[in-house]
């Protein structure tokens, strides 16, 4: 649905651009804005390159286990209805890490597995608590080290791309920690169960 979206939103600009006799700015825009693009693409596929070896090297360092068992018993609190040695409390636990640690690429697939692993133990053919819960951390995750806004403040020539983080810090975690209270709040009122 948003690629039609998009679709309509450019044809209708540049329709709007020939009629309105600016075809020059029009092609000059399209330049310009193709030129951005493949400039961000760079700028991001090498931060992303960066941080994929960081990860691995934490991964190997073990400091990503080390992690995950410092939040494991906030994931037991959060997630009580789950067995400790079941696969999707290992896969939410490795996803929330990847998140923490800003590798929202290598969070993506670590995310669909836990909720691969959450709808095969869910007796419901709907979404379990578990599930909605899963969803909400995993879209308002908190990062240490937020690298897609860093890098895309860096592309644009901030002064100091770092100097956001603490910022990114408060409202991520207020975020996430508002999200998991109507969660639950939510999942605790007869109207919203499931």
């Amino acid at each position: 649905m948003l690629n039609y979206i998009w679709a309509a939103l450019i044809v209708i600009s540049v329709v709007v651009g020939f009629v309105s006799g600016r075809t020059a700015e029009v092609s000059a825009g399209i330049l310009e804005s193709a030129k951005t693009a493949v400039n961000v693409v760079i700028g991001l596929t090498g931060m992303m390159c960066f941080w994929t070896g960081m990860s691995a090297i934490l991964e190997k360092s073990s400091a990503v286990k080390s992690l995950s068992e410092i939040i494991e018993p906030v994931i037991n609190l959060l997630f009580p209805k789950i067995k400790k040695e079941s696969k999707a409390k290992e896969k939410i636990v490795m996803n929330i890490c990847a998140n923490v640690l800003g590798m929202g690429n290598a969070a993506t697939p670590l995310g669909l597995e836990a909720m691969k692993e959450l709808d095969r133990i869910n007796p419901s053919t709907d979404a379990s608590s578990s599930m909605r819960l899963f969803i909400v951390i995993n879209t308002c995750s908190f990062q240490l080290i937020p690298t897609s806004v860093i890098t895309l403040r860096h592309n644009a020539g901030a002064a100091n791309p770092y100097d956001i983080i603490i910022p990114v810090w408060i409202t991520s975690f207020l975020t996430l920690l508002f999200g998991i209270l109507l969660c639950k709040l939510l999942d605790r009122s007869r109207r919203f169960e499931i």
